[in-house]
C-alpha cells in the first residue's frame, strides 16, 4: 500500500507541475498533450480511489482511509475528496 501510495504523491507532483506550467490556449480546446495529461489525471484518480476501496476492505477505519486518500491526490483534484463525492 505505501508503494502505492508514494507512486500516485510522485505522479501528483508531476502532474502539478505539468498544470502550473501549462498555457491555455485561447478558445478553450484542449490540446493533444492537455488532453493526455488529464487522461493521466483521471487515471492517477482512479488507482487513489481502489487503494482506499482496498484500505476499506483491510478494515481500516474510514477517517485513515480518507487520510490516505487525501494524501494521495494533494495537487491531483479538487477538494478533499479527490474529485469525488458520495453519500456516507
Amino acid at each position: 500500500m505505501n508503494k502505492v501510495l508514494g507512486a500516485l504523491v510522485l505522479l501528483a507532483m508531476t502532474a502539478t507541475i505539468s498544470i502550473a506550467q501549462q498555457i491555455v490556449p485561447g478558445g478553450g480546446q484542449e490540446s493533444e498533450q492537455e488532453t493526455k495529461e488529464d487522461i493521466a489525471r483521471h487515471r492517477a484518480m482512479a488507482v487513489a480511489h481502489e487503494a482506499a476501496a482496498k484500505c476499506l476492505e483491510s478494515g481500516k477505519k474510514q477517517e485513515i482511509c480518507l487520510k490516505e486518500l487525501q494524501a494521495a491526490c494533494k495537487g491531483l483534484a479538487i477538494g478533499k475528496f479527490c474529485g469525488m463525492k458520495h453519500e456516507h
